[in-house]
């Protein structure tokens, strides 16, 4: 072995540097500041503060709200009640994301989902544009309340994420997730 490579290999296992250096220190630090640690207490308060509300339960790692709670059929502007639902969100959200440290690597992930039946008109010509609308129409609602954007992700399932294969109506909801960047 030339003394170069020799060189480079002890480097590689001094401190601070290589296999045991800034790798597996940047790998501790993110472990400690994982999402994961914060989402049950997240998701713990969020049900307090709903507690009492139709059409909203925990389903897994996520909370799911029926469509219908904050659409009308077909539509992707929020209605009324649904604003004062998804404020609740956004003030339990921004309250806990105060203790959460500025470098944790997490997100609140929205997810638009839709039913089955094809929809096909000027506004939204399938359903992957429908649930892409209310997505970004939820996370532009959150933002306005104090939900920082870089702390919002929108994603679109369209109907291929189905809860029922009997009652299409559960099939049409918004899920929020609180996950990793």
């Amino acid at each position: 072995m030339n003394r170069w490579k020799l060189a480079a290999v002890v480097v590689a296992l001094m401190p601070g540097y290589g296999i045991t250096g800034p790798t597996t220190s940047a790998a501790i630090a993110q472990t400690a500041e994982d999402p994961a640690r914060y989402r049950a207490e997240f998701f713990g308060k969020l049900s307090q503060a709903l507690a009492g509300q139709r059409d909203v339960q925990i389903v897994g790692d996520r909370f799911v709200i029926q469509s219908e709670v904050l659409f009308q059929s077909g539509a992707a502007v929020i209605q009324p009640g649904g604003e004062k639902l998804l404020a609740i969100v956004a003030r339990q959200l921004v309250e806990f994301s105060a203790r959460i440290p500025k470098s944790a690597n997490w997100v609140l992930q929205v997810e638009g989902h839709t039913d089955s039946t094809p929809i096909s008109n000027s506004l939204y010509p399938s359903n992957w544009e429908l649930s892409s609308a209310r997505a970004i129409a939820v996370v532009k609602y959150l933002n306005s309340i104090g939900v920082p954007n870089e702390r919002l992700v929108a994603a679109s399932y369209s109907q291929y994420q189905p809860l029922s294969s009997i009652d299409r109506a559960r099939n049409r909801r918004i899920e929020l997730k609180f996950t990793n960047r």
